[in-house]
């Protein structure tokens, strides 16, 4: 059967096609992102905006229109912070329904977290000893501490990079005090995640989604040029690799990041931001490998339909 998955996001909305076979495997035919930013302006203020509406409008306008053109049988749309939080989001829903009969299931922090632990399993190696998996959104970030017998402690924090973006309206560059607001406030909210790492001690990170993907996309290009790393569902980040392109996002401008080579253009914003969160997990975990990995939410839900879970 030919399944697609629309993840809508604070950020992107994304879609994935897949053929699912009787085996309970999956061979992906498309991936595809459009930029709407639901949460931009208003997600301080639980507030979808009018514009953003229209921008999301738009986005699954055209991803309908691929999935007629794919004839995927089934369509599963699912929607994370930006709706889970917004107080009219059930505005949006309805007018979704009524242009496009399209339903849209809002899942809670918990249940996200599950989703990306289901994707990253598919592709990433995890033994005994427990890692943790951080997913950086717009919205939200989700953190999972999992090994080899499944998920051992998950929580969702309202840390995602657009709504952290709208709250401290960083310079550009940032300043180092900026910095030091933001790290201030990342410590103010991570206690549960550090009091469940005394419990259960990792030394390695596996990122998943966008601005890892765009950030190990950054760092192939720099050091590894004639790899592609579009074909790979795994890649290994050196620390020092990260520092290094940390270092140089934190005192770059706008235009300057325009110029990087693989910087996605509506990730600009929130780069520098993504950055500093994962430099901050790095040294507050005391991590020792890093690991990105492709896989996430949308394949997350294309195992928990096949495993009927969903």
């Amino acid at each position: 059967m030919r399944v697609a998955v629309i993840d809508i996001g604070t950020n992107t909305i994304n879609l994935l096609i897949a053929d699912t076979r009787q085996d309970n495997s999956y061979n992906i035919i498309l991936e595809t992102a459009y930029p709407a930013k639901l949460g931009k302006g208003g997600i301080a203020n639980k507030q979808i905006l009018p514009d953003a509406m229209e921008r999301g409008m738009t986005a699954l306008k055209i991803h309908l229109q691929t999935i007629e053109r794919y004839h995927a049988e089934k369509v599963v749309c699912l929607a994370t912070s930006a709706m889970r939080d917004a107080t009219n989001s059930r505005e949006f829903m309805q007018n979704v329904h009524d242009e496009f009969g399209l339903d849209i299931r809002i899942v809670d922090g918990k249940k996200e977290a599950q989703l990306i632990f289901d994707g990253v399993k598919q592709v990433t190696p995890i033994g005994k000893q427990p890692v943790i998996i951080l997913d950086i959104g717009g919205g939200s970030n989700e953190l999972i501490i999992a090994n080899s017998d499944g998920v051992i402690w998950k929580h969702s924090f309202n840390l995602g990079v657009a709504r952290l973006l709208d709250m401290f309206r960083p310079s550009d560059p940032v300043t180092k005090d900026e910095i030091k607001a933001l790290e201030g406030h990342f410590r103010k909210e991570l206690k549960p995640l550090f009091d469940a790492v005394k419990e259960q001690p990792v030394e390695t990170l596996i990122g998943a989604s966008g601005s890892f993907d765009t950030i190990a996309a950054m760092i192939a290009a720099e050091y590894h040029p004639y790899f592609d790393i579009m074909l790979a569902t795994t890649y290994h980040i050196p620390l020092n690799y990260f520092h290094e392109l940390n270092r140089k996002l934190l005192k770059s401008s706008y235009k300057e990041r325009l110029k990087m080579k693989k910087m996605v253009i509506h990730r600009i914003d929130t780069i520098v931001l993504a950055g500093i969160f994962i430099n901050f997990i790095l040294r507050e975990l005391n991590i020792k490998e890093v690991w990105q990995c492709s896989f996430a939410l949308k394949e997350g839900t294309i195992y928990q339909l096949i495993h009927n879970q969903l």
